[in-house]
């Protein structure tokens, strides 16, 4: 019995006839604008846990998609729908759905050249332009990751071992980390990523080694405030060896300075990572690009795909400033990344990665910007960041809501105040955002801010026209 794509005409008709099906059904199964169809989640449980996950005897290809077709697909969030407006989660664009197929197909491991080849020398191009688009020398070099939170984690691990070469003649690969670990400091806004936390944890800093620093009104962090708290730190002989600019808050969408950071970095000699993975696309766009501040001044910089480019998850890069930074991650092994081969020009991605093996995610990056092209990619950026300014305007025009901040990207948060400010209004928001979602198949995000319940919309579906968000203000109006 043949299961796998193969150049034989038999294995090679089965497979376009699956995909066929496959594509087939997905098409027929977005059959309306709602973001969400399906049942509530005790329901939604009860139906997937009624089939047998590992039958005794295997059901093929066409009874195994009627299951999918009945149960799966019609239950899906429709990430592709201007109804869903929840999160940093954006809709993918069609060719690189299309790219997932190629990369699925071929199966490339980013490891080594001789599991790669093609895909090994487009990811090296790729990075390479992405230094050059975010203002990088060709000292810089890249890795793709699985997202954000592994950027995160691969800039601040790089940091880390940067200061203690640098700072304090101690080889934490070799050595592990220095006696003095415990007092090792990183700053950050207290609206930046839950990533912080959790890369320290991971790296053996554990969280109290992220110091939450406070922000402004317009949710940026506070630099006074910064070097305040780095000030106190030494004088505790803390050791501050880390600064992360969020550029562009999950929430808020709120741009760090990165010049007044680089400044206060260079006064500690501490690292600058810059966490770009919710703004890094605006660096495309015509209008908006200055709004990130000179990002080549930051020593790493966390871009993410499968936010504001509209790519499919997972998709995200790390880029560094100076690439021999990258030393650290690299060991040689007889098996995989010989060092004889890395001679005769034989590139081995895996020395540049936390993961070993990893995917060939670069060829989305590469069949996007292709297909779109910076003035593609402009037209749809200028659009989110238009719309979330019109949402904004219409909210403070309206006597029911009242606006967090003014956005700088995509996102707007805001809260209906028919209830009040206490918690009456806080359980009418939430009751918003659920009836949004089971009973008009629309998903808006909530959160919180100045400690009361708000609702989010994040805007990164360039079809939304204001129209749609007019509409859908008057919908949140009517139900409140």
């Amino acid at each position: 019995m043949s299961v796998l794509l193969s150049n034989e005409e038999n294995d090679r008709k089965e497979f376009l006839s699956q995909m066929n099906r496959t594509v087939a059904s997905i098409t027929e199964a977005i059959s309306d604008s709602r973001a969400y169809t399906g049942p509530e989640p005790r329901e939604l449980a009860e139906e997937i846990s009624s089939y047998e996950i590992l039958p005794e005897h295997g059901l093929g290809f066409d009874k195994t998609m009627a299951n999918v077709e009945k149960s799966i697909l019609p239950n899906f969030l429709r990430t592709s729908s201007t109804q869903y407006m929840a999160h940093l989660h954006s809709p993918a664009l069609r060719e690189t759905i299309a790219a997932e197929l190629i990369l699925s197909s071929f199966n490339q491991s980013m490891d080594s050249w001789d599991q790669s080849p093609v895909a090994t020398e487009t990811e090296v191009a790729v990075i390479r332009k992405l230094c050059s688009l975010y203002g990088y020398n060709s000292s810089s070099d890249g890795s793709f990751t699985s997202g954000g939170s592994q950027s995160n984690l691969t800039g601040i691990l790089l940091a880390r071992d940067w200061f203690c070469n640098t700072q304090l003649n101690h080889d934490v690969k070799k050595k592990g980390l220095p006696q003095n670990w415990s007092k090792f400091r990183l700053y950050t806004s207290e609206v930046s990523h839950f990533s912080m936390e959790k890369s320290c944890h991971l790296l053996g800093l554990g969280y109290d080694a992220v110091v939450k620093v406070p922000v402004d009104s317009k949710q940026k962090m506070d630099t006074a405030a910064l070097s305040r708290l780095i000030s106190e730190d030494k004088a505790k002989g803390n050791i501050p060896f880390c600064i992360v600019a969020t550029i562009g808050t999950t929430d808020y969408g709120s741009i760090d300075s990165v010049e007044e950071l680089r400044k206060i970095a260079d006064e500690n000699s501490a690292w600058l990572h810059a966490d770009a993975a919710y703004g890094s696309a605006l660096i495309l766009s015509d209008k908006y690009s200055k709004r990130l501040g000179p990002l080549h001044q930051c020593d790493s910089i966390t871009v993410d795909f499968h936010k504001m480019f509209l790519l499919p998850i997972s998709c995200s890069a790390i880029l560094v400033k100076d690439g021999s930074q990258f030393n650290t991650l690299e060991l040689h092994a007889d098996y995989l990344n010989r060092e004889e081969d890395e001679e005769d020009g034989y590139t081995n991605l895996v020395g540049k990665s936390i993961q070993t093996t990893r995917r060939f995610d670069a060829l989305k990056v590469w069949m996007a910007f292709q297909c779109q092209g910076k003035d593609g990619y402009s037209s749809m950026l200028n659009t989110c960041v238009e719309n979330a300014a019109y949402v904004y305007s219409q909210l403070k025009a309206r006597k029911n809501f009242e606006p967090a901040v003014e956005p700088e990207i995509s996102s707007v948060v805001f809260r209906v105040t028919n209830a009040g400010d206490g918690e009456s209004g806080d359980e009418l928001n939430k009751k918003i955002r659920r009836t949004l979602i089971h009973k008009e198949g629309i998903v808006i995000g909530q959160t919180v801010y100045n400690g009361r319940t708000h609702l989010k919309f994040t805007l990164l579906n360039p079809r939304l026209t204001h129209e749609m968000l007019d509409s859908l203000l008057d919908k949140i109006e009517n139900l409140a």
